[in-house]
């Protein structure tokens, strides 16, 4: 396969899960609708993907939740990116969104965003254009915590390369997890399809970065430790989430998660196409801002 095909073209977002951890919130609504202070928590991961320069993009979710998804963002076309759909019946874990998504993937490269993960940072911009010019194997990414045992965490030697991954060791080797964002080329769906459940019954992704890891084309990229980096699927988090977004647009006057805004800037879509998203909308500070961005 040559290099061009290895290249990310695709991007998923997993949206699936059961939410147990905000239920009972969840019971009735995606986690992933739920709002981070002024936007739907789905437009985080949505606007990663759009700042990598991806614009084909697969949303995976529950039978009863997808529907809600395609009434919220639609074909995509809005904001000039292409955006489809496909069910997860069960959820058996991250990586089983490679197999569900093969035929979107095709045979291109692909980024998995975990759709309750959401990252932000002057920084982020920068690291998602370095893993895109990666052109072959899989590449993840270091974010320094906390509390590691609660996380997939990574060892890295001095030269910048992997040494060992553990998912929620009992003595973390390193105090760098391992967020939901992945970039892979398109062997993936190969190591994916050949993957055996784990003892918790799951696909696991940890799994697949050890095959590549085995296969000496892992990479790994530090986040800078003012970027930031929280698991939304928490009551606790997802407060966090919400309280950051709101100081943060407030204390700098720019908006975290603006899909639209996005759009405009890397011309997916031009200023009139924007004008008549704007038209559309109820006189919110969110439509002042956007109007803002035309000027």
């Amino acid at each position: 396969m040559n290099n061009e095909l290895q290249i990310a073209k695709k991007g998923i977002i997993l949206a699936g899960g059961r939410g147990t951890r905000l239920y009972p919130t969840t019971k009735v609504v995606s986690k992933l609708l739920l709002p981070i202070y002024d936007k739907p928590t789905i437009y985080y991961p949505l606007s990663v993907l759009m700042m990598a320069g991806i614009t084909d993009i697969l949303i995976i979710s529950a039978p009863d939740q997808i529907f809600q998804f395609e009434e919220l963002l639609g074909n995509g076309s809005d904001i000039g990116i292409r955006l489809s759909y496909e069910v997860q019946v069960r959820p058996e874990g991250i990586a089983q969104a490679f197999t569900i998504g093969e035929d979107f993937i095709g045979c291109d490269g692909v980024v998995l965003i975990l759709g309750d993960n959401f990252f932000s940072g002057d920084g982020l911009p920068g690291v998602l254009r370095k893993a895109s010019l990666i052109q072959s194997g899989a590449t993840i990414f270091a974010v320094p915590v906390s509390n590691p045992r609660e996380f997939g965490v990574v060892e890295i030697d001095k030269n910048g390369e992997v040494l060992t991954l553990e998912e929620k060791p009992r003595a973390p080797k390193s105090s760098h997890a391992v967020p939901g964002l992945y970039f892979y080329d398109n062997s993936v769906v190969d190591v994916a399809r050949n993957l055996a459940k784990s003892k918790r019954g799951e696909y696991e992704i940890t799994d697949v970065n050890l095959h590549y890891l085995n296969n000496k084309n892992l990479s790994v990229i530090k986040f800078d430790p003012s970027d930031i980096w929280f698991d939304t699927g928490t009551p606790s988090a997802l407060l966090s989430a919400s309280n950051y977004v709101a100081d943060t647009q407030r204390k700098y006057g720019f908006y975290i998660g603006c899909i639209e805004q996005i759009a405009l800037e890397n011309h997916y879509i031009g200023g009139n196409q924007l004008s008549e998203l704007i038209a559309q909308m109820p006189d919110i500070p969110y439509k002042s801002y956007l109007h803002e961005c035309l000027l």
